[in-house]
């Protein structure tokens, strides 16, 4: 029951810390998107992270990984949580082999320190986090379920966060409002 306590406050954090407050509007219209499209899917406010993740063909690779580190639970809980989803893409991006290693259950614990490193706790979501940022001179710190902090600042109108390790990913889509919280989707995995 410990395990589970701690690992929601940390996934929590990172959902929170991807979205920027230039992304949570439709960048032809202007408003704010209801109902985004998500890796083909539909994302609707009145159902949970995993429920709506599950239907992205985008983060096939991300449920797949919270399933490997027995997070559903977790995610599918009341919340509130921030996520900064990383996409298949995202993924990719890592060094050959590293997701099929991480899945495997020996590395249960790294893949949930890593998974948790992308989880807020609360509900962030792009305006939150700019007025976040404003405050902070230029940068925000946002601290991760997983206990180590992300860094969210603004590279023009996109939302840019900065992992423990120097590593940047960058919001594709924001506020992807979700019952338990929000999503932001971004294009690079974060490494604590």
């Amino acid at each position: 029951m410990r395990i589970q306590q701690k690992v929601v406050p940390i996934f929590t954090l990172l959902v929170a810390t991807s979205f920027g407050a230039a992304l949570a509007q439709d960048s032809m219209s202007g408003s704010a998107m209801k109902d985004p499209m998500v890796g083909g899917a539909a994302m609707y406010p009145s159902k949970t992270i995993v429920a709506n993740a599950a239907n992205s063909k985008d983060h096939t690779t991300l449920v797949a990984a919270v399933k490997a580190a027995d997070l559903v639970d977790t995610l599918s809980g009341p919340g509130p949580f921030t996520v900064f989803a990383p996409t298949n893409e995202a993924f990719d991006k890592l060094p050959a082999g590293t997701v099929d290693t991480l899945v495997k259950p020996e590395n249960k614990a790294t893949l949930t320190k890593i998974l948790t490193y992308h989880v807020v706790a609360g509900r962030f979501d792009s305006k939150a986090i700019a007025d976040k940022i404003k405050a902070g001179g230029g940068k925000a710190t946002l601290t991760t379920v997983e206990g180590e902090p992300l860094t969210a600042s603004m590279k023009g109108d996109k939302l840019v966060l900065t992992d423990a390790k120097g590593g940047t990913s960058t919001v594709t889509t924001a506020d992807v409002y979700q019952s338990n919280g929000v999503i932001h989707v971004v294009d690079t995995v974060l490494m604590p």
